[in-house]
């Protein structure tokens, strides 16, 4: 709940004056993230080529959503594989989350135990190798997940930014209604009022923690989209006198 906070206090300092700044950028100049640098300053179109080097890492973050495409088609087993440890790539130190007591779902500093779903998603989704210099190989089933999303992607992308703006009216709403559903159904179970009142009680001794601050101004720049460019691209198509402050 305390989380609330400095998220707000991002949002007025950093999210919304930044969005403006680059929908106007963008509108202003008429050009691309990379381009309209050189309208405003020659000597800065580094930052442009900047901006797109660092989107090239971070296209990385599409993994994230190839494992979310990957839990998705496993959610709709009878059992799902991370409720047991009946599977084969449990060991001898998983915990079954539905038949422990609730003595043995803590798991200790020095990992005697790990609860099945630490083991699904370590064993069996990451594959998790002994170090950096173990490879491992290719997960296939995550391979086609990935190559699922990137196809998704480019039809979302392939006939321009119009089409992108109809596609939103799917990808803006669905989640939504996917976390209602979720919200019914986690509000129905044992525990649940409890659960809401430990998830939104305000612990104030966090604002202490500079990591919640962090955390926040980084999930406000990201919801935003800030400094990636998008927002430059997108308002170089707005007319050059449309009221991009409105």
């Amino acid at each position: 709940g305390v989380f609330l906070l400095p998220y707000c206090f991002f949002t007025l300092l950093c999210g919304l004056p930044l969005f403006l700044l680059e929908t106007v950028v963008g509108q202003y100049t008429q050009e691309g993230a990379v381009t309209c640098w050189t309208k405003i300053c020659p000597l800065a179109q580094g930052i442009g080529y900047y901006t797109m080097v660092i989107q090239i890492y971070f296209r990385v973050y599409s993994i994230v959503l190839a494992w979310a495409v990957f839990y998705l088609i496993y959610s709709f087993s009878g059992t799902l594989p991370w409720a047991s440890c009946s599977n084969p790539w449990n060991t001898d130190r998983c915990v079954d989350l539905s038949t422990a007591g609730s003595g043995q779902l803590i798991i200790n500093s020095t990992n005697v135990t790990k609860s099945s779903v630490s083991e699904f998603w370590e064993r069996r989704v990451l594959s998790m190798s002994g170090g950096i210099e173990e490879l491992g190989s290719v997960k296939w089933e995550m391979l086609l997940c990935l190559l699922a999303c990137w196809v998704a992607c480019y039809f979302c992308i392939w006939k321009g930014v119009r089409s992108t703006g109809k596609v939103v009216y799917f990808t803006a709403v669905f989640p939504y209604v996917m976390l209602v559903i979720l919200l019914i159904r986690g509000l129905t179970l044992p525990g649940a009022l409890q659960g809401v009142v430990y998830y939104l009680y305000p612990d104030v001794s966090r604002l202490a923690d500079l990591q919640v601050w962090l955390d926040a101004c980084s999930q406000v720049l990201f919801s935003y989209g800030v400094s990636a460019g998008t927002l430059i691209t997108f308002g170089s198509f707005n007319k050059l006198k449309n009221n991009c402050c409105r």
